[in-house]
């Protein structure tokens, strides 16, 4: 039925019926998305008949919403039904300029006060629809983008629940649909330009910009996941094949109208010059346009497809656009957190050096106190001194090493090279002191040495001392005894 109602649009929009495009727009914005059909009583026998029921209908929807299709009870009567009673060519002349604040203007203004009482309600069977089959389906936490920052990701479902691809032959459509309890969660129709992007190893969004949001599933899995875009990849894909097999039937069944989809002009079209027309009467009292109106729907036609293509590459580069800055945005939050994870990290780090720099002064102290000690060997001693004040320039370039990385650990790039720099060169300054304490090490064992032998000479000396006593002794006696046998 309602593909019948649409080609009867596509033929009034060449006779310039915005008002029968905003009505299709209607049966496609205000009904359910997964809307199937109508079923009526199998009595019916007119079709004009039958047509003048769908359109009281939406008429009824226009002017009290709900919310429910299954609850719509259509109003018409079987054979005793006047056309004239409803006033559908209403002027549309002071309308017409009002359809851009509301493309449904003309339908809310139609005359229903004064109905006919030939019109009764009759019994029909409601609205349905038929049980679909998904091509697809898996369990996923859904979000939804904050509308007010842009920024937060709202929980749209407390637990995890079932996203299911389906499709919906009547509209020739891919739909990605989550229901939870009695609200739908996800009712996104997938288009070509649409893209799903990974953000992390189990979280995946995409953009629907007929819904003007943006829609978050986090996985349990990496591999859920990983299906999930593939599958996505691969409807998007049939999206655009069906795309193309409705716009190349559209243009074989109406060849002097080669215009895009009528769901794409509900969205991007602006309001056309409108005509009063009837759009009431049947087909064969249409009146066909002269060749200088076909030249104006031309240049029209041109214009629109124009609007269209501009449309459809910027909703695309703002897109990009989109998941670059929110790519972009966890990026430079990731390296905030890290940084302020290093800064403190290296706020410790500074400590540590500051606590090892007290503690090698401390060492050169003791090393300087060591030192002093042994004035004997002054050769060792300048070479310890010399490579105390090295240690001690060293220290000194340390401390204001450290001082200069304080006042710079604001940014956290140039405080990360400095980082390296500085464990460079303590760890030049250890191997400098591992040295240093060597020499120290040697100088000591040399001055022990050093006193060993000058024992050991003192030693020695004693010895040839005692000796040389006792050979002076020895000699005396001698010489006493030489002189006692002189004076004999």
């Amino acid at each position: 039925m309602i593909s019948l109602m649409k080609e009867e649009f596509l033929a009034a929009l060449t006779d310039k019926y915005w008002s029968s495009l905003a009505m299709l727009h209607f049966v496609e914005t205000y009904l359910d998305p997964t809307f199937r059909g109508f079923s009526f009583v199998e009595n019916l026998k007119d079709r004009q008949v039958f047509f003048e029921q769908v359109k009281a209908s939406l008429h009824k929807l226009a002017i009290e919403p709900t919310d429910s299709t299954a609850d719509v009870v259509t109003e018409a009567a079987s054979a005793s039904l006047d056309v004239s009673d409803v006033n559908l060519s209403a002027p549309l002349e002071p309308l017409h300029k009002k359809l851009n604040a509301d493309q449904f203007a003309w339908c809310r203004s139609f005359d229903t006060s004064a109905s006919n009482s030939s019109v009764l309600p009759v019994k029909m069977y409601p609205l349905h629809r038929e049980r679909e089959q998904p091509i697809y389906s898996t369990r996923a936490h859904v979000f939804q983008i904050d509308p007010t920052t842009k920024r937060n990701w709202i929980p749209a479902s407390k637990h995890a629940v079932t996203v299911s691809f389906f499709y919906d032959a009547t509209r020739n459509v891919y739909r990605i649909i989550s229901v939870g309890g009695t609200k739908a969660i996800i009712n996104s129709t997938v288009t070509p330009n649409m893209t799903f992007t990974k953000t992390s190893q189990k979280f995946g969004q995409w953009a629907d910009s007929r819904a003007n949001t943006v829609y978050g599933l986090g996985f349990a899995s990496e591999q859920q996941l990983h299906q999930f875009s593939e599958r996505f990849k691969e409807v998007k894909e049939a999206a655009r094949l069906a795309r193309e097999k409705s716009q190349d039937k559209i243009e074989l069944t109406n060849p002097a109208l080669n215009i895009a989809a009528p769901q794409d002009y509900s969205e991007d079209l602006q309001s056309p010059p409108v005509h009063p027309l009837c759009i009431n009467g049947p087909m064969e009292d249409k009146l066909y346009r002269s060749q200088s109106a076909d030249i104006e729907l031309s240049s029209e036609k041109e214009r629109i497809k124009k609007m269209l293509s501009e449309g459809s590459i910027c909703e695309m580069n703002w897109e990009a656009e989109l998941f670059t800055l929110q790519d972009s945005n966890t990026k430079l939050v990731a390296a905030l957190h890290e940084a302020n994870a290093n800064v403190e990290q290296w706020k410790k780090q500074l400590a540590a050096y500051q606590e090892e720099t007290d503690r090698l002064r401390e060492q050169v102290a003791s090393l300087e106190t060591q030192s002093s000690r042994h004035s004997s060997n002054e050769a060792g001693k300048d070479e310890l001194s010399q490579s105390l004040g090295e240690l001690e320039t060293l220290l000194k370039a340390k401390d204001e090493e450290i001082q200069l990385l304080q006042s710079k650990k604001s940014d956290f790039h140039e405080l990360e090279r400095e980082r390296e720099e500085v464990l460079q060169r303590l760890q030049e300054l250890e191997m400098q002191n591992a040295e240093l304490e060597r020499r120290a090490q040697n100088a000591e064992q040399s001055l022990a040495s050093s006193l060993e032998e000058r024992e050991r000479a003192e030693r020695e000396v004693q010895r040839i001392l005692d000796i040389l006593d006792v050979k002076i002794f020895d000699l005396t006696d001698l010489r006493q005894s030489l002189a006692k046998m002189v004076e004999k």
